[in-house]
């Protein structure tokens, strides 16, 4: 297949380049103007994320799936009419489209497990982002093999919102954590993750949704730990209040950080033969690829 991936030099760009490219697939990397791209000497396409007509250029019949990486601008109009433009042209087609979302949309999930039936109650840093998401999914009814997949929090290859972990740590002088002890992450390695951007590329049915995540519920106490040892701390984590994290780091991604999550990812284990094998978060933090 001939893969158009928007974001292919990014943190997860990356990897998912890799993983496709090592199964025999042909990358294109969709760049803004200004960009280089990832340097790796895939062909390059130019695009911008707010500039519809140049997104429908570049999804040319020689297309065989498009994988949207790109983070929301911030104009839920735009990006809506990107999601247009990217998928017009595989209408009618059977060609694959993966959107990638994120387990923010979810909210908070209480006492239980969230899985891909559970109703969203998206924070605001995300909060038009399940809007998103439907308008994908309701292009298979025109005959495109769109699908969703909402990650975890990612971690491996030293990237990721667990280096800000790390890197506040050594900031600091001791672990930190925002928000409250009780506050747990659903996890999942960049590598694993690309592995199941491969499978739903390659055979996820239309309209469907999926969640990339290997650890349903890790408490952040104990990844704020991990980072504290990745850089030669063993002080106890501390909270850091809400109000200062938000200060320094923008009340909405602070607000994200402090959110109490338990999220499972079985459906795509038993659908799509999905089989994670990474190291866990805390032992990839603390004594992997982030020391």
């Amino acid at each position: 297949m001939r893969v158009l991936i928007i974001g292919a030099s990014g943190y997860l760009g990356t990897a998912i380049s890799e993983r496709l490219a090592e199964r025999g697939h042909e990358i294109v990397e969709l760049t803004r103007p200004t960009s280089a791209g990832s340097g790796r000497g895939n062909e390059r396409r130019v695009g911008d994320m707010t500039d519809p007509a140049s997104l429908t250029a570049a999804v040319t019949p020689d297309i065989d799936a498009v994988i949207n990486l790109a983070g929301p601008t911030g104009d839920a109009a735009a990006d809506a009419a990107a999601i247009t433009a990217l998928t017009e042209p595989l209408r009618g087609t059977g060609r694959a489209f993966v959107y990638t979302s994120g387990v923010w949309v979810l909210g908070a999930t209480g006492a239980g497990t969230a899985d891909e039936r559970t109703p969203v109650n998206p924070l605001p840093i995300v909060g038009y982002r399940p809007d998103i998401e439907r308008q994908v999914l309701a292009a298979a009814a025109d005959g495109v093999r769109a699908t969703v997949i909402r990650p975890g929090i990612v971690h491996g290859r030293g990237g990721g919102i667990p280096a800000l972990l790390v890197s506040l740590a050594a900031k600091h002088g001791a672990p930190r954590f925002v928000g409250d002890e009780s506050v747990r992450w659903p996890m999942v390695h960049v590598d694993d993750l690309a592995d199941l951007f491969a499978l739903v590329v390659e055979k996820a049915d239309p309209g469907t949704l999926w969640h990339g995540v290997t650890e349903t519920a890790v408490p952040v106490t104990d990844l704020a730990a991990a980072a504290g040892r990745a850089v030669g701390l063993t002080a106890a984590p501390e909270s850091w209040p809400l109000e200062q994290a938000g200060a320094e780091l923008g009340r909405l991604f602070a607000d994200a950080l402090a959110l109490d999550q338990s999220v499972a990812g079985q459906a795509a284990r038993d659908t799509l033969g999905w089989t994670p094998e990474r190291p866990g978060a805390v032992a990839d933090i603390q004594d992997g690829s982030y020391r």
